[in-house]
This record gives structure tokens, C-alpha cells and sequence, in this order.
């Protein structure tokens, strides 16, 4: 498809001045986020995001400081996220949920001196920040979220904790925006840890802009009157634009949860609210599908647009959806490097098994490994590039010039294009198999297990054989935790026959209570490799 004009980007460029000021101050009035304990107004948003800002300068925070946000999906991580970007520090978003070691490699990787942190965080929190307070560029100064912070001082007096909302009492509610320039660091996103260690993809000031214009304007068309419900969290690249900056772009409302996602509570908060636009990850829609009720077809009624991303969506959930709730699931490919979508289906014309075209303002392109572009129905290696790209991996250089070449941005993604020009998602380059000396998409696979009614997920790895020839292995979640058994197995190898050629047929199936998942959804298949 026939790639737009680059966006005009201004040589100044604070994202906060742009997402929430300029909202703002066109209408104060109206709601910027429902699912609060009270729903918070553009006008109140705004205030809030400056007081944050203040209340970290008067911490001693310094542009280019990095500010570690351990936040659940609220109004204060839109405030913090927002109000170190104002005063031109750098917000650093992380999983709220998560244990003690992921915290101190947090910590240790950014060179955070502050944090901003929740509650329910504290306990883990606080024991990973013992280690690294009062040492040189250590963490300096915690911003505690929802709690005396006087019961929390299982450290010494090098780390000073204060209470968020005294902090912000203090500061001012009209601090102006830092004039950051628009390639400015703005903010670290790590990467989902689906191949390991996550690594720090550092963005700039104009990211946002760019995604929200190419993606959230000129695929999904939000405007004013959407509300947006994101089950991805906004610690993930994927929500921090569906659930933060896309619906303030478009002066929408955005619909928030912080807890852990569940069916059950996403369906009540659906019924309750009634969002236009609803954005989750594969797994979920499957989850959706298996235990969202009868009438989740009626619940969904409200839903304009339903959204995929995180990983490639099996044909098999995106027919059931349609089938059972009148929606065709738009899939799409972004990462976190990019910061959100970059290939993406259309409304009107998504097919199932595809993600679609470019989204405008990108250009993609499948190549083999010596960098040559491959023919259309040939399986190869996805470069893109776009002016959302990261800027560079931090403290990380040797990774950051094996991902960037040039403009193109190596995604690790192995795809194929069909003669009609949509792309189709085979798997991460790591998971690709190669049996027989033919390349297998382990989502083909899966796609297959799926279609059997027994089967409520399933994921597909590779191991080798006594002399190093590699096969394929199934692990299979049962719909039915009593179906698991042999009897089972033979009745899905007997379903594959029928689907697969040999040598894509797994050589094992094994059963399994829960697949191994990063925080945001993605199956960790280098786990079930080990």
C-alpha cells in the first residue's frame, strides 16, 4: 500500500503539553478517565499531572533524571507518567505486580534516583530498593502512593519516602512544561521478557505524536465521542496507547482497572461503562470466548471496534468472535522498539490469520538473512521503520546496532506477505522450526490445535532428537482440566491428520494446568524449551 507523507514533527515538543494541556484547555469539563473511585476531568487531569511535576523538582529531580513508576493503571500513573515529562525528566514505567528481582533489575538498569510507587508494590518494592539506596546514582527519594509511609521504613535514612499526596498539596498547580526538544528522551519502555531479560527501549518526546497520529487517527478514527477500554495495562507499549495517550489525543474518555485482569470483572466493567473501542491481547480474547457467558455477544454490542496485539491472533478466535459477537477482531504487529502498531488490519477488511497492511507512515518489508527482499508467499525476516522507532536500547550499544539498521528497525519477526499484499505473522524468528528443512510457524500449529473443541490454548516449541534433528511439541491447556489423558492426545493427533501435513504434526502433546505468560500476555515459549 502507498506509504503517507512523514508527519511534520516541531523542533519543540513536550508530550505533556500536547496530551494533556491542550485538551484541557479546549474542554476542562469533560471526563478524561472513568473507573476511578470518581471520574477525572481533562481540567482536574491537568492540575494533577502539575503538581506531580512540581512535586518531583522539588525532590531535587533534574531533566534527563529517570523516574521509576511502580504504578497500577489509575490517575496518579497518568499524573506521574505525565508530570516527569513536564519538568523534562525521563518516566519509566514497570509492572506493578511483579517480585522482588524484577525491581532491583529495574532499579539497577535505569540508574532511577526516583520512583513513584503504589501500595501494593511496597512490600517487594522496598526490599529490592534497600540495595541500591544511599550508593552513588542509587535511588534517592520515593514518592509512596496510597499509604503512611511512616510504616514503611525497613531501610535506613538514606532513602527518604515521602506521601504522594501531601507532595502534591505543596506544589503548583500550573508549573509550565520543560521546553524539551521533540528528540528529547522522554520515557524507557522495557521490553515484555518473552525472550528473556527485558531491555530498556528509550523513546523520545515525538513517539507518541506519531503513533497517535498514524494508528490511533488514521486506522481506528477515535474521536471525542469513544471511550476506550484497554486490558492491557499501561506499563506495556501496547496499552501506555490505547489506555493513556491515544484517548487523550483525541480528547475521548478512557475506561481503567486496576486490578489483575479477569473475565469476569472485564464483562461487569464492559456492561457498567460501555466502551467503543476495546483493546486485548490474544489470550485474552480466548479467555473471553471460553468464559465470557452466553450473552457476551449483548455485552459487546457497545464495542465499535475490537483490537489484538501482543502476539498474532489465531484464525480460529478471531472467526469465533465474529461469530460471537458480531466483531472482527482488528489484529495487529507493534513492539515496543516501535512503540505501537505498525502493521495492522482495517475495518471492513480484516481477514482471519492476517494482521493486515501498513499502518500509514510505515514502511515494512520481509527479507532473508542476507537482507534481500523476498518474493510474496516466501517466509523471512520483518524489518519496518517509521518515526516512532526507538531511539537506541539503554546502556545496551551492542544490542542497539544488531536491531537498528539505518532507519530499519530488525523486529526478530518471521513473516510472509500473500499476493494481495496482507501480511501474515509466523512467530519470533527464536521460535521458528525448521523440520525436514521447511520452516514451520508454530502459530499455524497452535491455530490447528485450537479448532478443536477440547482445547482452550495451546503453544508450540521445538526440541531435537538424540542425533539433533528438531520436532515439533504441543502443550496443550484442556477446556476441560479432566479431559487431559491420553485419550485426548490420540483424538488430537487424529484431529491434525486431517489439517496438517506431517511433518508440521507434533511429535509430543503434553497437558498443562497454565502456560508459562509474561505479565502482559505473551506466551513464554524459551521457558517451555528449557
Amino acid at each position: 500500500m502507498a506509504q503517507s507523507p512523514l508527519l511534520e514533527i516541531p523542533e519543540h515538543f513536550n508530550i505533556a503539553s500536547h496530551f494533556v494541556d491542550r485538551p484541557a484547555l479546549q474542554h476542562p469539563e469533560r471526563v478524561a478517565i472513568v473507573g476511578e473511585p470518581a471520574a477525572v476531568s481533562y481540567g482536574q487531569l491537568r492540575k494533577a499531572v502539575s503538581r506531580a511535576a512540581g512535586a518531583l523538582r522539588g525532590m531535587g529531580c533534574s531533566p534527563g533524571d529517570r523516574v521509576l513508576l511502580v504504578l497500577p493503571d489509575s490517575a496518579e500513573f497518568f499524573a506521574a507518567f505525565f508530570g516527569a515529562a513536564r519538568m523534562g525528566a525521563v518516566a519509566v514505567p514497570v509492572n506493578p505486580m511483579t517480585r522482588v528481582a524484577d525491581y532491583a533489575h529495574y532499579l539497577e538498569d535505569s540508574e532511577a534516583r526516583f520512583a513513584v510507587v503504589h501500595q501494593i508494590a511496597a512490600a517487594e518494592f522496598f526490599k529490592a530498593a534497600e540495595r541500591f539506596a544511599g550508593i552513588p546514582g542509587g535511588l534517592k527519594t520515593v514518592l509512596l502512593v496510597g499509604r503512611d509511609p511512616a510504616s514503611l521504613l525497613p531501610h535506613g535514612p538514606e532513602l527518604k519516602v515521602m506521601d504522594w499526596n501531601e507532595a502534591l498539596a505543596e506544589a503548583s498547580a500550573d508549573l509550565p512544561a520543560h521546553p524539551t526538544r521533540a528528540t528529547d528522551m522522554a520515557f524507557f519502555l522495557y521490553t515484555s521478557g518473552s525472550g528473556g531479560t527485558p531491555k530498556a527501549a528509550v523513546h523520545q518526546h515525538k513517539d507518541m505524536l506519531v503513533t497517535a497520529h498514524n494508528y490511533s487517527q488514521q486506522v481506528l478514527g477515535l474521536s471525542a465521542d469513544d471511550v476506550t477500554f484497554s486490558v492491557s495495562k499501561l506499563f506495556f507499549a501496547y496499552g501506555l496507547g490505547n489506555g493513556m495517550y491515544f484517548p487523550l489525543s483525541a480528547g475521548a474518555t478512557t475506561l481503567l482497572s486496576p486490578e489483575k485482569p479477569g473475565v469476569d470483572r472485564i464483562v461487569e466493567l464492559v456492561k457498567q461503562h460501555r466502551p467503543t473501542v476495546f483493546f486485548a491481547v490474544p489470550t485474552f480474547y480466548a479467555a473471553l470466548l471460553q468464559d465470557g457467558g452466553p450473552d457476551l455477544g449483548t455485552v459487546f454490542a457497545c464495542v465499535r471496534l475490537a483490537v489484538s496485539a501482543g502476539e498474532a491472533l489465531p484464525a480460529e478466535v478471531f472467526l469465533q468472535f465474529r461469530k460471537r459477537c458480531g466483531l472482527d477482531i482488528l489484529d495487529g504487529i507493534g513492539s515496543t522498539e516501535m512503540l505501537h502498531i505498525f502493521v495492522s488490519s482495517r475495518p471492513g477488511a480484516a481477514r482471519p490469520g492476517s494482521c493486515g497492511f501498513e499502518v500509514p507512515g510505515y514502511e515494512a518489508r520481509i527479507v532473508g538473512d542476507d537482507g534481500e527482499a523476498v518474493q510474496d508467499g516466501n517466509i523471512g525476516n520483518l524489518w519496518v521503520k517509521g518515526q516512532s522507532a526507538l531511539a537506541k536500547y539503554w546502556s545496551k550499544p551492542e544490542l542497539t546496532a544488531r536491531t537498528l539498521r539505518g532507519e530499519w528497525v530488525l523486529t526478530g519477526d518471521k513473516f510472509v506477505r500473500d499476493a494481495a499484499g496482507y501480511y501474515h505473522h509466523c512467530g519470533r524468528s527464536d521460535d521458528m522450526l525448521k523440520i525436514r528443512g521447511m520452516w514451520v510457524s508454530p502459530g499455524e500449529v497452535e491455530n490447528a490445535l485450537l479448532a478443536h473443541p477440547a482445547v482452550a490454548e495451546a503453544a508450540v516449541v521445538g526440541r531435537s532428537d538424540a542425533v539433533g534433528l528438531v520436532f515439533a511439541v504441543a502443550y496443550v491447556i484442556p477446556a476441560a482440566a479432566s479431559a487431559a489423558g491420553e485419550v485426548l492426545a490420540r483424538e488430537l493427533r487424529e484431529f491434525l491428520a486431517a489439517r496438517l501435513p506431517t511433518y508440521k504434526r507434533p511429535a509430543e502433546i503434553h497437558f498443562l494446568s497454565e502456560l508459562p505468560k509474561t505479565a502482559t500476555g505473551k506466551i513464554q515459549r524459551f521457558r517451555l524449551r528449557e
